[in-house]
C-alpha cells in the first residue's frame, strides 16, 4: 500500500525545511509554503543556488499568531510579530510575485550572516513562491531515493536535498513517473501530476551544511539519463497542482486514479 512517509515546508524559501504530520493543499498549495523569501540590495532573490549555507537557518512561522522566528547555527535568534513594509515584486524566473518587505531585525540577521546586504520579503498571496506556476505540489517516492544511494553506492541519500513537498512510501523506484498527467488521491486531497522535476544544483548540498558534497546530477543522468525532449533536464521526482483540496497526514493513503 502506498503511503504519505514525510511532508516537508520551507516557510522561508532556502532556508531549512520544516516537517509537519499534517499539512492542508489548498489550490494553491500549503499556506505557509515558501510564503516568505530572501532578497539582495538589487531587489533579486537569494537563495541557496548563491548562499547553500541558508539552509542551516531555521525558520518557526506562526501564521495565526502573526510571529517568525529564525534560529541561526550559532544558537543566536531574532523572533518577534510581524510588520509588512514598502512593496516589492520578485522575479520568480520571469514570473512577477508581488509582496512586501518585512520590517523588524529579521533582514539585518540575514544580513550579518550572509556576509551582506539583504532583506526579507512575504508574498502577498500564499502559494506565489513556489517555483512552478502550476507546480504548487511537489512529490518524490521512498524507492527512487533508494534506487539512487544504490546506483552511486551510497548507505543512502536524504530526502531534503530535493525539498519535496510529500514523500510516498510503498512503490517501486520511480513509479511516480507514470502517475504523470494523472489524477492522485493523497490523504483527503486530489493532486492532478503535469512533470517531472528538472533538478539544479541545490541537490548536490548536504542539507544541513548546504555544502556540495554529492554529484547528484551526475549520477542520476548515468543511471537515468536526461528528458528525451531536449536532452538537458535531469529529471528525479513529479510535480503538479491541487485539483481537490483536503487534508494531508503522514501515514494517509496515496491512490493514484
Amino acid at each position: 500500500m502506498r503511503t504519505v512517509s514525510r511532508l516537508a515546508i520551507a516557510p522561508v524559501k532556502g532556508m531549512a525545511l520544516v516537517h509537519p504530520d499534517e499539512i492542508r493543499l489548498e489550490r494553491y498549495g500549503v499556506a505557509d509554503n515558501r510564503r516568505f523569501h530572501v532578497i539582495d540590495e538589487h531587489g533579486r532573490r537569494y537563495g541557496q543556488i548563491r548562499n547553500g549555507t541558508l539552509v542551516r537557518v531555521a525558520p518557526e512561522y506562526e501564521a495565526d499568531a502573526n510571529r517568525l522566528v529564525l534560529r541561526f547555527p550559532d544558537g543566536e535568534f531574532v523572533a518577534g510579530e510581524l510588520a509588512l513594509g514598502e512593496p516589492v515584486t520578485t522575479d520568480f524566473y520571469g514570473r512577477p510575485v508581488p509582496g512586501r518587505i518585512v520590517d523588524g531585525p529579521w533582514a539585518a540577521a540575514i544580513s550579518t550572516y550572509a556576509g551582506r546586504p539583504l532583506l526579507l520579503v512575504k508574498t502577498d498571496e500564499p502559494g506565489a513562491g513556489v517555483d512552478r506556476g502550476l507546480g504548487s505540489v511537489s512529490l518524490l517516492s521512498d524507492a527512487s531515493l533508494d534506487e539512487l544511494a544504490r546506483n552511486a553506492k551510497r548507505d543512502g541519500v536524504d530526502a531534503r536535498r530535493f525539498r519535496m513537498l510529500i514523500g510516498v512510501a510503498g512503490c517501486e523506484p520511480h513509479e511516480e513517473d507514470e502517475w504523470v498527467g494523472r489524477l492522485v488521491r493523497v490523504g483527503e486531497a486530489v493532486v492532478r501530476l503535469h512533470e517531472q522535476v528538472a533538478r539544479c544544483a541545490i541537490t548536490t548540498q548536504n542539507p544541513e551544511t548546504g555544502v556540495p558534497d554529492f554529484d547528484t546530477l551526475r549520477e542520476i543522468t548515468r543511471y537515468r539519463g536526461t528528458r528525451e525532449q531536449d536532452g538537458k533536464h535531469i529529471d528525479f521526482g513529479v510535480f503538479g497542482e491541487v485539483a481537490e483540496p483536503g487534508r494531508v497526514r503522514v501515514g494517509d493513503p496515496v491512490e493514484p486514479q
